[in-house]
């Protein structure tokens, strides 16, 4: 007799903070059936298996909550006030279940939380923030998705200002395109233009040509629908 295979397998962690090792879930990857993309690469999902509930660990004995690209190396004061500031007012539970929506969203709170107060890169916590917007999106809360997609235009735009995104799976060219499309979704057309042209002027001489015309795509939306 053959044994079904579940969507959600335990994946095996260790805390980067407190050394605890625990389980969290992930879906495994046949069971990820996308859509489509918008504009701003939030997926649509044809079922209720949706990786994003699923992209923070949190650790269920100290509370730190970080992901895969997370730095893995803290400074003495990193440790200390996340030690202070997360863990003394931590009570231990567990996110190594299936997660709720309820679930999926407090994850996302508590890595933002923990992101912010270790100051790690602006483009690690844009990505948190705009992941959190995409899954209030799913369920049409449209006022928290924009308060989290304003959140990571800051985080976008500091990254592109410091330069923070070199050296992650984020390039150059990627951060100018989500400032605009942030900025475009956000009403702050003015922005959205000029990093729109930015984006575009790299298209003689740009590896991502995908990103070229998901610019321009954008420009033309500007540009009929101008108050939208």
């Amino acid at each position: 007799m053959m044994t079904s295979i579940e969507p959600l397998y335990d994946k095996q962690c260790t805390c980067l903070l407190c050394g605890t090792d625990f389980t969290t879930k992930k879906i495994r990857i046949k069971f990820v059936n996308v859509l489509n993309l918008d504009s701003d690469f939030s997926p649509t999902y044809a079922d209720s298996n949706n990786p994003l509930f699923y992209y923070v660990h949190v650790c269920p004995a100290c509370g730190f909550s970080f992901h895969e690209e997370s730095t893995p190396k803290f400074s003495f004061n990193e440790k200390m006030l996340l030690i202070e500031k997360v863990c003394n007012q931590w009570t231990p539970r567990s996110f190594g279940s299936k997660r709720s929506l309820s679930d999926a969203i407090t994850s996302y709170k508590l890595a933002t939380y923990c992101a912010t107060l270790r100051e790690e890169k602006h483009v690690l916590i844009g990505g948190l923030y705009i992941r959190l917007a995409w899954i209030y999106r799913s369920i049409l809360e449209k006022k928290q998705e924009n308060r989290f997609l304003l959140l990571a235009l800051q985080e976008y735009e500091a990254s592109y200002m410091t330069g923070d995104y070199k050296g992650t799976i984020v390039s150059e060219l990627k951060t100018m395109y989500l400032i605009g499309e942030l900025a475009r979704r956000t009403g702050q057309i003015s922005k959205a233009i000029k990093y729109f042209s930015r984006v575009i002027e790299q298209q003689t001489n740009t590896v991502e040509p995908n990103i070229i015309h998901l610019a321009k795509e954008s420009w033309s939306r500007i540009k009929e629908f101008p108050h939208t």
